[in-house]
């Protein structure tokens, strides 16, 4: 497929895609930037994690965007006496038929939101990292296959750190992108006011189907991208690693401890291609890996303890990246 036949049925293709934006936007005010993350998400099979204070319209966002797509959504309260189990399902001895039976957990969805996974412990962190990598579960000796499509939105709260169990910075790497999600500006928070003090509910048109989404994702895939572009994802990667390969940022060596893994190259080209489907375009631009760059590589820095004691953080890091590294 050439670059004019991509572009032309990402023209017409990603207009669906704009009426799942339209449709949540009737429900959730503001937090456009979480919305079109938690697309590219899903048209790039990619996990997010999101991190923000209570009551930023988190659950509403996810359980919104899996309305309009026909899809199935289930809300996971991470807490401390939660077990695998609870998670995946289990075997249930039936008396009748004097069998065991699988009843399966609430991660048999298309849209899971794991609300506060850092009040778990490491086993049911562990739990929902592995179906996530694998999209798979297995309840005793069989293997069942997650329905497609499968995202998973994690969120941590920054607030609260007692008690609670923060993820090991290798599994935080499993999600595609990391999301800090702010408050809302005075005039978003007064249509808050004003839509949710109103009695009726508002109603939701789905527009698409998963089979839709799945079908959407082969024509992602498709999208171009230039040598060139893909030398800059490269560059931005490699400059975590070997930041003394790199002009104006030798000083970085002494500040990371560990770079971005390989994970963070694939999934920078694909997020991209997501975006560049947002943006009704069937090719990838320098704008779309900047638009989505430090989503991916936030939580894949691990900062050594010189740039902790310096008040240092991965924001910092990469901010300095994204205005060194030599665009295309």
């Amino acid at each position: 497929m050439n670059i004019e036949e991509i572009n032309r049925r990402v023209m017409e293709k990603s207009e669906m895609v704009d009426k799942i934006i339209s449709e949540v936007s009737k429900v959730v005010v503001g937090q456009e930037y979480m919305i079109r993350r938690l697309l590219v998400g899903l048209l790039a099979d990619g996990h997010i994690l999101l991190e923000g204070v209570p009551g930023l319209a988190k659950t509403l966002a996810v359980n919104t965007v899996s309305q309009t797509v026909k899809a199935t959504f289930k809300r996971i309260q991470f807490t401390p006496d939660l077990l695998p189990a609870d998670l995946i399902g289990t075997l249930i001895y039936n008396q009748k038929t004097a069998e065991f039976t699988p009843k399966k957990g609430p991660i048999f969805a298309n849209f899971i939101l794991a609300d506060e996974i850092n009040r778990a412990p490491a086993k049911v962190q562990s739990a929902l990292l592995e179906s996530m990598q694998e999209r798979q579960v297995t309840i005793s000796d069989t293997t069942y296959s997650l329905p497609k499509p499968f995202l998973v939105m994690a969120t941590q709260n920054p607030l609260e750190q007692e008690g609670t169990y923060p993820l090991p910075e290798a599994q935080v790497d499993r999600f595609m992108l990391k999301l800090l999600i702010d408050y809302p500006s005075k005039d978003e928070e007064r249509l808050i006011l004003e839509r949710m003090v109103k009695a009726e509910e508002i109603p939701v048109e789905p527009v698409l189907t998963p089979a839709d989404i799945l079908s959407l994702r082969e024509l992602v895939k498709e999208i171009h991208m230039e040598e060139k572009i893909k030398e800059y994802i490269l560059d931005l990667v490699f400059a975590t690693r070997q930041p003394e390969n790199y002009k104006n940022l030798h000083e970085l060596k002494n500040l990371i401890d560990y770079g971005a893994s390989p994970r963070a190259t694939i999934y920078l080209a694909q997020a991209a291609k997501a975006n560049a489907f947002l943006e009704h375009r069937g090719y990838v631009i320098p704008d779309d890996i900047k638009s989505i760059g430090k989503d991916i590589l936030r939580h894949r820095i691990i900062l050594t303890y010189e740039a902790e004691a310096e008040q240092i953080s991965q924001e910092d890091i990469v901010n300095r990246l994204f205005d060194e590294i030599e665009v295309p």
